[in-house]
């Protein structure tokens, strides 16, 4: 019997998760709108980057967030070595960036030569310009979590242009959309 007439549900058995399994999880995730961001870090003096629609702000005292990034990913070795890394919250402006950096295997020699970005100081991660937002965090936990790291991180710098946002972009359906102007 079905749960719910005209839905597609299915049980799953997380210990044997089946590649159709994966796909209806994959196809009915989607579904959540989530803001896009870039996350930035410096490790042996390379500029590393990549497109994330997995950050979430967790506490206000102290300001803590967390990002969710491919624990096999070149980002996530260099955030676990370096310890401090950037978040760059995108417009609706920015599709092209995230699309450019949301790309697996960028090579990192001119990586943000054609990205507008700044740094806080010397060393530091690189901010996107024109971003809605920017932070930059420190570690301060990892979690493995399936294919992924958990990276928990203070904001020891933030900041955001005075000036009324553009709309955010967000990722719903697989594809990046333009999120609809405040009323």
């Amino acid at each position: 019997m079905e749960p719910l007439p005209g839905a597609t549900s299915r049980t799953l058995d997380p210990s044997a998760v089946t590649t159709d399994d994966a796909e209806l999880y994959k196809s009915i995730s989607a579904r959540a709108a989530k803001g896009v961001a870039v996350i930035t870090t410096v490790h042996r003096g390379w500029d590393h980057a990549a497109t994330v629609t997995d950050v979430l702000s967790v506490s206000y005292d102290p300001p803590t967030m967390v990002a969710s990034i491919y624990g096999l990913s070149r980002l996530a070795e260099a955030i676990e070595e370096s310890g401090r890394w950037g978040i760059s919250l995108l417009s609706a402006r920015q599709k092209g960036i995230a699309e450019q950096l949301g790309e697996p295997g960028s090579p990192l020699v001119g990586l943000l030569d054609q990205v507008p970005h700044f740094r806080t100081e010397p060393g530091a991660p690189p901010l996107l310009r024109d971003a809605l937002a920017w932070f930059e965090l420190r570690t301060v936990a990892e979690h493995p979590a399936a294919t992924h790291t958990l990276f928990v991180g203070e904001v020891t710098w933030m900041g955001r242009p005075d000036q009324d946002p553009p709309p955010p972009l967000v990722r719903y359906q697989s594809a990046y959309h333009g999120a609809a102007s405040r009323a």
